[in-house]
């Protein structure tokens, strides 16, 4: 059976992970492309057309006369940041004064310990960490366009230019922070490097060592087979994405005589161990667990004088001063009101005052008019359960009954005036006209609470 055609499509694949990027493995199989499969791998359509003459795929004999099994085909299984030495490392790291970095001396080091073991069983691929000194020139100096003439714009420059890497975190000294929040006086420098959004990230290279066989550790040689990026935020970039039931990816070499080339194929699969049932209940105990100990912690810090309310209720708190009275015939005036609240939906406290009495005021003149200063305050609260949702149900608000009265010197009260007005839903000043044209002045602030920690006290 024909096995699937090749995967032309190289661009990155994003993917989101909440468990450790450490418990990545990935399965990189490299295998160079002979004559006896290479047809397998043409789509129906490219048949005849931009195909490798047979003959570039008749591999260069060894000395004993046939080619080793392991530098035709190659897999290996890979973690994160787990690093592979080339063919040129191994060289490179075995001459001590080649070693500048303690990185170094800690790469000769394994090498050593390698090579006393039996050495190194990857051949062809290997691996760049984050921690080494290595960049892809290709990866930054992309084209976007398929014109031979293009020229990068400005912004692609200096965006090429900007590596995000692993950044460490800025030392706190007590409660503050070494480095300003807010820069008020920003340098030409501060705000060119600044510009761009620097998110940190891990890169990762599997790199393949293409030379012809017995000529492995040349520069020239390499090629990236896949780039892995992890942020802090659990993003993972891949690029290009894992094979799964595509194709595998190819990648064409030129030998050292131009008319001789070498192609080979190579996929890469994700094969992270999943967690077992028993390890995602620890974790999810574990997660409960966190949770609840960081709600204890945000309630200590509230503290007990906030109370919860029932879910979809309204707490309404009405602070509130009866001012004045002005434009009454008689002295000794006082006012008497209450607060009226709906038969449906609304409630109050039991131990809740909803009437009051102000304090008998002598008037004073002002103007034409006589005024009576009460600067008498009162508060209540109140509940709303809102049962029906619908648009057509809209709630009946609070009713303020007001009634000036006098007192004479025989002791006995007279009806001056009356009135009545609906509790506003935002604070200010109301004045209630009385039948005969006087007003009684009243000034309230409201407050209002839904399904949220509301203090009992009042402003």
């Amino acid at each position: 059976m024909a096995e699937a055609v090749w995967s032309t499509d190289t661009g990155e694949a994003v993917y989101r992970s909440r468990d450790p990027v450490r418990n990545l493995r990935l399965r990189v199989h490299l295998q160079r492309i002979t004559s006896s499969n290479f047809l397998h791998y043409q789509p129906a359509a490219q048949m005849g057309k931009d195909l490798i003459d047979l003959a570039t795929f008749r591999p260069p004999q060894a000395a004993s006369g046939h080619r080793p099994d392991e530098e035709e085909e190659e897999e290996v299984i890979i973690g994160w940041q787990e690093k592979l030495f080339s063919q040129f490392e191994v060289d490179l790291y075995q001459n001590e004064s080649a070693c500048q970095s303690p990185l170094d001396h800690q790469y000769r080091q394994e090498i050593l310990k390698l090579e006393n073991s039996g050495g190194r069983k990857n051949r062809r691929i290997f691996t760049y960490t984050d921690s080494d000194r290595y960049t892809d020139l290709e990866e930054y100096c992309q084209k976007i366009t398929t014109s031979a003439s293009e020229v990068p714009s400005f912004l692609a420059e200096r965006m090429a230019n900007v590596r995000r890497r692993r950044q460490d975190r800025r030392g706190v000294e007590g409660s503050k922070l070494k480095s300003r929040i807010i820069t008020w006086e920003p340098s030409e420098d501060f705000i060119r490097n600044n510009h761009a959004i620097n998110t940190p990230l891990q890169t990762m290279y599997i790199m393949a060592d293409l030379g012809p066989y017995g000529k492995l550790g040349y520069k020239v040689h390499e090629h990236v087979l896949c780039i892995l990026k992890v942020d802090s935020n659990g993003v993972i970039t891949v690029k290009p994405d894992f094979t799964g039931i595509k194709g595998p990816y190819r990648i064409e070499t030129e030998g050292e005589k131009q008319e001789h080339t070498s192609a080979w194929k190579y996929t890469i699969d994700n094969v992270s161990s999943l967690a077992q049932p028993e390890e995602e209940e620890r974790e999810q105990r574990v997660f409960k667990d966190l949770y609840g100990r960081h709600k204890e912690y945000l309630s200590s810090l509230v503290g007990t004088d906030f109370e919860m309310i029932a879910p979809g209720a309204l707490r309404l708190f009405v602070n509130g001063e009866v001012v004045s009275a002005q434009g009454y015939e008689y002295d000794n005036l006082y006012v008497h009101f209450f607060v009226e609240l709906p038969a449906t939906n609304w409630s109050s406290p039991s131990f809740q005052q909803l009437s009051g009495v102000t304090q008998a005021c002598a008037t004073k003149s002002l103007g034409m008019d006589k005024v009576a200063y009460f600067s008498f305050p009162f508060t209540f609260e109140a509940f709303f359960l809102h049962e029906d949702e619908s648009a057509e149900s809209l709630p009946e608000w609070p009713v303020l009954y007001c009634k000036v009265l006098s007192l004479d010197f025989w002791q006995r009260y007279r009806v001056e005036g009356y009135g009545a007005v609906v509790l506003p839903a935002t604070p200010g000043l109301s004045w209630n006209r009385t039948p005969s044209g006087n007003r009684c002045g009243v000034c309230w602030t409201v407050w209002k609470g839904s399904a949220s920690r509301v203090p009992r006290t009042t402003c």
